[in-house]
């Protein structure tokens, strides 16, 4: 049951996001976005399900595993970033699951990115916009990750959502997999198509700046394309950069210091697996091992702030 259900209607959040989210990264000296994509076959033994267990079974172990996750990590960054198709995956009963996650980072004081590449025309997108975004929203998003190859109109509702509850958004600019360059790198008019995306995302946020300087509308920028990272990072000065990639997809520290602004802010940065399962890395595993994998979570997320902000201080 969520915290919605069980305490009533929560309260409207009325600080800007932007301004939420810089102020989180300052209080706990952290650009750190721990991404909550839980795996069965992934999961410490104790939580690890039987092949062909119910689904009910596995959601119950996504959802301790998330939530010790959160507890682990809680005071160390200042956004958890839930992938919604590990909890799809897995039916009614999975979404069920992800409620509870989102609730139990709200309660511990996160701030929370759903990742779940939303993104249709006229009142599909606003009924998408409506389910996710904001505190009064059923699910209590404080961002959403939304993809932008539908056209701009497809975005409005949810810049409008943004609007109207303090929330916000991260648009797929230049994403970390291999292949975006398919569509994101092909030339359209003498600019490539992820920097025709850049250009609407910076002018969308000009009127809604806060007071950070940076506005509701945020961009996905892997950390392995560097070079693009720190083009984006001039061309989008008024852009938060979600920057996916670090960690077990190849990004480093010195792939992610263009993604930050002369103050060490304007960016988060994502881990998923290198985290939440940091007791099976050789470096972790035999201190810490299956037994004690919130303690392994917790170690590599401060290795990752101490890495982090060795270069987000001195990369300019």
């Amino acid at each position: 049951m969520s915290a919605q259900q069980t305490s009533g209607q929560p309260s409207a959040v009325t600080k800007p996001w932007s301004d939420r989210l810089c102020d989180a990264i300052r209080d706990r000296n952290s650009a750190v976005c721990v991404g909550l994509d839980p795996r069965n076959e992934q999961l410490p033994a104790p939580l690890r399900c039987p092949a062909g267990a119910p689904m009910s079974q596995v959601a119950a172990a996504y959802r301790e595993f998330c939530n010790g996750i959160i507890d682990a990590v809680a005071d160390l960054v200042p956004v958890v970033k839930p992938q919604a198709a590990f909890f799809e995956q897995l039916g009614p009963a999975g979404m069920v699951a992800l409620g509870e996650v989102i609730d139990h980072a709200i309660a511990a004081g996160l701030l929370v990115v759903l990742d779940g590449k939303r993104n249709d025309i006229g009142t599909t997108a606003e009924a998408y916009a409506a389910a996710y975004l904001g505190s009064t929203s059923p699910w209590r998003c404080d961002c959403l990750t939304v993809s932008p190859y539908l056209g701009d109109d497809s975005l409005d509702p949810f810049v409008a959502a943004c609007d109207q509850t303090a929330s916000g958004i991260f648009v797929l600019v230049k994403t970390s997999n291999p292949g975006g360059g398919f569509l994101q790198d092909q030339v359209a008019g003498e600019l490539a198509i992820y920097r025709h995306v850049a250009r609407w995302v910076t002018k969308t946020n000009q009127s809604r700046l806060g007071a950070s300087g940076y506005g509701p509308v945020g961009a996905v920028v892997g950390a392995t394309y560097p070079a693009q990272l720190a083009e984006l990072r001039a061309a989008m000065p008024g852009t938060i950069i979600l920057v996916p990639g670090f960690g077990a997809q190849g990004g480093a520290a010195a792939d992610v210091a263009g993604g930050f602004d002369a103050t060490g802010n304007g960016a988060i940065v994502n881990n998923s697996r290198h985290i939440i399962f940091a007791y099976q890395r050789k470096e972790y595993a035999d201190t810490y091992g299956a037994a004690r994998w919130q303690d392994a979570a917790r170690v590599a997320t401060q290795e990752m702030n101490q890495q982090l902000n060795a270069v987000r201080f001195t990369s300019r």
